[in-house]
């Protein structure tokens, strides 16, 4: 636990999303006098459309392996001074009460991310946080021991002891996260990791599913370069006019990117989840007058069946008694590897996340600590860690932004 300090000693925030909500609120707990900065009118408006509006908050059962990272020790490290339970407490204490899924998805009772946000910028207030709203931070530089924020091309620096960055990466550019301050983190001996779409559609050559626009369904997903397997994610999958959403896509979407000039197809398992139960459901019919698509659909969307006998050359109300074998097991495979051509992802503006950023063994993990410049610390997105759909990255932004607003106050 970092030490408390004077209300003479003063940190500024630049970024008011979750991480950087969590920073300043930890670091006036502390005792710091924190001021926290964003271009837009309200903190935490890229919060409002998480979880589809219902703020997926973040994940009971996250650990590191859960993610990808240049830096997976330093990830386990910050999940283990600041995880799932230490979270649902903080936020307890900000008058945001929270229910967990069976699946563990975390979700503040209300299931509306406005009533987070209120919550949140109450806490804001109520701490005695500084908002410097509708403001551009446009540099930072350090000058001895302190640091300075510089606001526009006339206006006064300010300076402070010591400076939060939870700034974002690039996604949702419409909210704020431009990553326009890569640039200023470069100049100051950061690397920077090529950013792209995460957490994002996938795009796809869709003809031969036109009449699937639309369906919904559980499966397994395994994308695939020059027939190498990238990556794979079971979960639910959208199929939709331009090629394939649902967290089974979104969660390997940020591998696209990583395999520029691969032919890239995504091979998608209908069955994944019920292909013991179909088969044991059509052992038990193999010799009765059953339709094979009547069967089918005791584990498919209605709209599956009719074009997996399509795709099999046979006819829509075909009987499962008149199938030789090598014609059921046709359908059957063409169920178990359904496979498409992958074109790519769809830009920053829809992804839930971007890849990439500053690497996280560039900062000390206990207190999210530059480690190329003494007295700036890191937090949230502007950081190279990518996590799945379901409260995953919320977790990590609110973690690591308040053990930055814990280490400001340590260094200080």
């Amino acid at each position: 636990m970092a030490r408390r300090v004077t209300q003479s000693t003063r940190i500024a925030v630049v970024g008011a999303g979750p991480a950087g909500i969590m920073a300043a609120l930890e670091a006036s707990d502390l005792g710091a006098q924190a001021v926290l900065y964003d271009t837009n009118s309200q903190p935490g408006r890229k919060l409002l459309v998480t979880g589809n509006g219902r703020c997926n908050i973040s994940h009971a059962g996250a650990c590191a392996g859960d993610y990808v990272s240049d830096a997976p020790d330093a990830l386990a490290h910050i999940l283990e001074r600041f995880g799932h339970r230490e979270l649902v407490a903080r936020l307890k204490r900000l008058g945001v009460l929270t229910y967990t899924t069976s699946d563990g998805w975390c979700y503040p009772l209300s299931d509306s991310a406005a009533t987070v946000v209120d919550a949140l910028w109450a806490a804001l207030r109520i701490s005695g946080v500084s908002l410097r709203l509708d403001t551009q931070v446009r540099d930072l530089v350090p000058r001895g021991s302190a640091w300075a924020i510089i606001t526009g091309p006339s206006s006064t620096p300010e300076y402070y002891d010591r400076v939060i960055v939870a700034t974002g990466g690039k996604a949702h550019p419409a909210l704020g996260s431009t990553g326009r301050f890569f640039s200023c983190l470069e100049s100051l001996g950061h690397r920077i990791l090529p950013v792209h779409p995460a957490l994002v559609s996938i795009e796809a050559d869709m003809r031969k599913l036109q009449r699937l626009q639309g369906v919904r369904m559980d499966a397994r997903l395994t994308l695939l370069a020059d027939g190498r397997v990238l990556g794979q994610s079971t979960g639910n999958l959208l199929f939709t006019r331009s090629g394939l959403s649902g967290p089974a896509a979104m969660n390997v979407s940020y591998l696209v990117h990583q395999e520029s000039g691969a032919a890239l197809t995504a091979e998608i398992d209908l069955l994944a989840l019920h292909d013991g139960a179909l088969a044991r459901l059509l052992r038990d019919k193999r010799q009765s007058p059953w339709p094979l698509a009547t069967l089918l659909g005791a584990v498919l969307p209605a709209k599956m069946p009719p074009e997996l006998l399509r795709w099999s050359g046979l006819p829509p109300s075909c009987l499962l008694n008149e199938l030789n074998q090598a014609q059921l097991d046709r359908v059957l495979a063409s169920a178990r590897a359904l496979t498409l051509r992958v074109t790519g992802t769809r830009d920053l503006t829809f992804a839930q996340l971007s890849t990439g950023g500053v690497p996280l063994a560039e900062v000390d993990s206990p207190r999210m600590e530059s480690r190329v410049a003494p007295g700036l610390h890191l937090a949230g997105e502007v950081l190279n860690v990518t996590g799945p759909c379901g409260g995953y990255n919320l977790l990590f932004a609110q973690a690591s932004g308040v053990l930055a607003g814990r280490g400001a106050c340590a260094a200080t």
